[in-house]
């Protein structure tokens, strides 16, 4: 679900050499043709959600084992100030696709976002209490689904996007001279890769996991994060530390690693890849 989203398409690329693979997409199939990615084969174009009536066909024709839910209204686009759709997209759609996957035997994917929380201190853990004041924040923690057949993943990534191009990564990568880096606005999420390597053990190695779980990487600020990954690019840029913002989401996964032998890479070895990824980009 979400196949043209920063996730759904990198999803898409990772899976597909070894398993049977859909997507799903807004618009005509056609609007994607500059991708290169999408086709009639490993995509269902023109499934407008909310409305499910389309998706439980194809879900009825395809029959899959597992329904990755990748949609959501982020943050950082204009949408997330809208208060109907963000009810509907990240509160409303998950619990509507948990009870349709129930039916069907199928096993549901849900992503929630580190930003539940606040920020104000840092290495929270799946009970404490979610804190986040504004409608992103909220709606995606009442979209959290933890049945029997579910899971739901907290985390939060970093990677390249196709065209929305909202995302920290593909604004670092549109800045040139001199930018901001914020020292004291700490992360603890993953890059797209990575989290398709998860999504990948979880499908094949723990069928049956279910769940509320957060899945995390070593704490880095943003900074530090920009710093480094300009550096394996070669990037052109000065990053000036700023400590005048301050928000630690990071988030404590031990519970994860413990239930699956999942250990998180490093960052070096993280941005080295993402850093792979953005000159094999350039190069096309």
């Amino acid at each position: 679900m979400g196949g043209d989203g920063m996730l759904g398409h990198q999803l898409l690329k990772f899976l597909q050499p070894n398993h049977e693979v859909r997507v799903t997409l807004r618009r005509a199939l056609s609007n994607y043709a500059e991708f290169e990615i999408f086709n009639g084969q490993n995509s269902f174009d023109q499934v407008e959600l909310p409305c499910l009536e389309r998706l439980t066909a194809l879900l009825n024709d395809f029959q899959p084992q597992v329904l990755i839910n990748a949609v959501g209204i982020i943050k950082q686009r204009d949408a997330a100030k809208a208060v109907i759709p963000s009810i509907e997209i990240n509160a409303l759609l998950p619990h509507c696709l948990k009870e349709l996957c129930l039916a069907k035997g199928i096993r549901f994917i849900h992503f929630s976002t580190d930003c539940v929380f606040s920020g104000e201190r840092g290495n929270y853990k799946e009970n404490d209490f979610a804190d986040a004041r504004d409608l992103y924040g909220r709606t995606k923690y009442l979209g959290e689904v933890v049945n029997g057949h579910c899971i739901t993943l907290r985390t939060s990534i970093i990677g390249l996007e196709l065209s929305r191009k909202k995302s920290l990564i593909e604004w670092f990568l549109s800045q040139e001279g001199e930018i901001k880096g914020f020292t004291k606005a700490i992360f603890s999420g993953l890059t797209t890769l990575e989290i398709c390597r998860v999504i990948e053990t979880l499908m094949v190695q723990q069928p049956q996991l279910s769940g509320l779980y957060q899945v995390s990487a070593e704490p880095v600020s943003k900074y530090r994060l920009l710093k480094n990954l300009s550096e394996k690019l070669s990037k052109n840029i000065r990053i000036v530390p700023d400590d005048g913002f301050i928000c630690n989401r990071s988030l404590c996964s031990e519970k994860f690693m413990k239930d699956t032998g999942w250990t998180p890479p490093s960052w070096d070895r993280m941005l080295t890849e993402l850093a792979a990824q953005i000159k094999l980009r350039d190069k096309a």
